[in-house]
């Protein structure tokens, strides 16, 4: 863990052939986009080791594992140009981890919004506690979950992706992400939960790394045109943050 817990910071720990990827916001784990851009480096370092063939990404705390954007940096947007280039740190992100030759392993401890719901997706395998609950809540706000919806249609298909989007108000339970494919486990506790989650990725790591590289690449088929398609769809967020309507909305969330 970081010393100082007041300040954001993206941290890896690599033990044999697991690395374990950690970020941290006070803000309930929400990214602005340096820390966007420290993730994105830190899994394009570890697609170099060679070694390494299982990540575990976590958040640190006990609260929310992610609550998506920076609310602070999404009111600072002044243009197209910037509005675009935030949303693609979270495009870089999902892309870097789409890319990696290692297997990805998420372990959500709790409630993940927006763009943590997208990390969570681009998981390969996603270990869950009971609180993790779920919410698409950008349309609430003036945009849309455009730059996850491909992660995240991938994992739970488009019809569970429309109803999570449309209700961008209301949560849906940890059981009901496990039902639609987004968590493999869930779990009562943290304590439980890693239990089991270390027991797995040190099964996992023990793999042939060439036949885990290779099975990566099929859980991933059918999604090379994503680089571009991701930062595509971060334009359309980068549009959409300027309006009337979400900079109204960002500040009534802010200060509630």
């Amino acid at each position: 863990m970081n010393s100082n817990m007041l300040q954001p910071y993206v941290q890896t720990n690599i033990i044999g052939k697991i690395a374990t990827l950690t970020f941290f916001n006070p803000a309930s784990n929400s990214f602005p986009s340096a820390q966007l851009q420290k993730l994105t480096q830190s899994i394009e370092e570890l697609t170099k080791n060679k070694t390494v063939t299982v990540v575990v990404l976590q958040s640190a705390g006990t609260g929310a594992f992610c609550a998506g954007a920076s609310f602070d940096e999404l009111l600072s947007i002044k243009d197209t140009v910037s509005g675009s280039k935030f949303f693609s740190g979270f495009a870089s992100v999902i892309d870097a981890m789409r890319r990696s030759r290692q297997i990805f392993i998420g372990r959500i401890h709790g409630k993940t919004v927006g763009g943590g719901v997208g990390l969570a997706a681009a998981c390969d395998y996603c270990f869950a506690t009971e609180n993790a609950a779920i919410k698409l809540s950008e349309l609430a706000i003036g945009i849309g979950p455009f730059v996850i919806e491909p992660a995240v249609s991938r994992k739970i298909g488009k019809t569970a992706f429309t109803e999570m989007s449309l209700a961008a108000h209301e949560w849906k339970t940890a059981n009901w992400a496990h039902q639609n494919g987004l968590y493999a486990q869930i779990f009562s506790s943290a304590e439980n939960m890693d239990i089991e989650l270390n027991d797995f990725t040190n099964r996992i790591s023990q793999y042939n790394p060439e036949a885990l590289h290779e099975m990566k690449k099929i859980f991933w088929e059918g999604t090379d045109d994503w680089t571009e398609l991701l930062h595509k769809r971060a334009q359309i967020s980068g549009k959409l943050v300027l309006s009337d309507f979400t900079i109204e909305a960002l500040n009534q969330f802010k200060n509630k």
